[in-house]
């Protein structure tokens, strides 16, 4: 019973983690404000806190600023990468900002973290997508991040589709 509390709270604090990645890479893009900045505001305000009546759940920290700061790290290569996945005429430029920090920290996850599971990345940013818009957007997460799951971990969707996975 310990063990599954713990995978759970795991789980949950890492979930906070994306989440609150999110937001801060949604602030980076709409202030300007420098990555450590930014990273240093989340984690002594926000993570774990109390904000404006808002409660902010505890955050796997070490966790979110791999996420931070590795889609800042590898952006160069994540925006082309999605740029392909999205419809023929639009571009990762062109779309809401939120929904772009989204997709970038998810395309991060899928392309770098192999420790998470693919499908675990997918629901987890869709989920998160659902907290932010009401319209088609978390369809539009779902199948941008499938086309690029498919992509960068061919062999993890070939076997899982083998039911070896």
């Amino acid at each position: 019973m310990a063990q599954k509390k713990k995978t759970t709270d795991r789980a949950s604090s890492r979930s906070a983690a994306r989440l609150a990645a999110v937001q801060a890479l949604y602030q980076m893009d709409m202030t300007g404000i420098d990555l450590n900045d930014v990273v240093a505001e989340f984690q002594m305000h926000r993570l774990g806190q109390v904000v404006e009546g808002d409660h902010y759940h505890e955050a796997e920290a070490e966790f979110f600023h791999d996420l931070v700061d590795g889609v800042v790290r590898e952006q160069r290569q994540l925006d082309p990468m999605l740029d392909q996945q999205l419809a023929e005429g639009w571009r990762l430029n062109r779309v809401d900002s939120i929904l772009r920090a989204l997709l970038r920290s998810a395309a991060f996850e899928l392309y770098i973290r192999n420790d998470v599971p693919g499908r675990v990345v997918i629901n987890e940013y869709v989920d998160i997508a659902h907290a932010f818009f009401d319209g088609e957007e978390p369809k539009v997460v779902n199948g941008v991040l499938d086309r690029l799951a498919r992509k960068v971990r061919s062999e993890e969707f070939a076997r899982a589709a083998l039911g070896e996975g």
